[in-house]
């Protein structure tokens, strides 16, 4: 069965971003995006290029979600950060900053600026994929 029309182009780079090999689309001047766009939202160049995200990004912002909606009953709390790799910047789930035992001290140990790793790891509460960061190796 193929995905929904609306998750087209998505759902595929998700796939792309599991196997290590994220990317963002990029126009001639520069802006980046994500799919399923096919035109550049910051000028309207329809030629956009495939290219490879950063190995690391750096956390612009994050928040702990206590409260969260029925897809994310289960994952609670958990830490909802923005990093910007590159061209683009990826929403995300932060793990990995053990040995923190839940999202307070997740946040405890992040900092805007750290330097995180991304990739695709299943959401607690329905298995569904989930662009997830960690911190960078060796940071």
């Amino acid at each position: 069965m193929s995905a929904p029309a609306s998750n087209a182009g998505y759902d595929e780079w998700l796939d792309a971003l599991a196997d290590g090999e994220g990317y963002a689309l990029v126009c001639p001047d520069g802006h980046g995006s994500l799919p399923p766009r096919r035109v550049c939202p910051e000028c309207g160049s329809t030629a956009l290029s495939e290219e490879p995200l950063a190995e690391t990004g750096t956390v612009e912002t994050y928040s702990v979600v206590h409260v969260a909606g029925p897809r994310f009953a289960d994952d609670t709390p958990y830490v909802n950060a923005i990093a910007e790799f590159g061209p683009v910047r990826l929403t995300g789930v932060l793990r990995g900053a053990e040995p923190a035992t839940d999202a307070v001290e997740i946040a405890d140990r992040v900092a805007v600026g750290d330097r995180v790793a991304v990739g695709v790891e299943e959401r607690a509460t329905d298995g569904d994929p989930l662009v997830v960061f960690r911190p960078a190796d060796g940071e």
